[in-house]
Formats: C-alpha cells, sequence, structure tokens
C-alpha cells in the first residue's frame, strides 16, 4: 500500500511542477500593420511549408508500398 502511496506522490509533483501561469496578453492594436502583398507572401510561405511534405508522401505513396 505504501508503493502506491509513494507513485501518486511522484505523480502530484509531476503535474504541481508543468502548472505555467497565464501569460500576460496585451489588447493593443499592432503597431505595423502588413501590406495585401507581405500577408500573401506569409501565407504561401504557410501553405508550402504545411501542404508541401504531405503532399510529397502522398504523391509517392505507391512508391512507399512497394518498396518493402
Amino acid at each position: 500500500m505504501s508503493g502506491i502511496r509513494g507513485s501518486v506522490n511522484l505523480l502530484r509533483v509531476a503535474v504541481r511542477s508543468q502548472i505555467v501561469s497565464k501569460a500576460t496578453l496585451s489588447h493593443k492594436p499592432a503597431k505595423h500593420h502588413l501590406s495585401v502583398g507581405e500577408q500573401a507572401i506569409a501565407m504561401t510561405a504557410f501553405f508550402i511549408t504545411i501542404l508541401g511534405p504531405s503532399g510529397y508522401v502522398l504523391a509517392h505513396m505507391e512508391n512507399y508500398k512497394h518498396h518493402s
């Protein structure tokens, strides 16, 4: 029974150490507004970064199936 209590105490310590305080948020407007061109470049970079690798894997799915 003391083994269970010890493991419960270890779990409590682990959970307590991972509690993080809330971040302070500011409600001020942006200091620098992005132009439409800058927004388009940022969105394109995000789409390529996220969808590029998954598209490559899906395009080569048959190669992965026959490789093993």
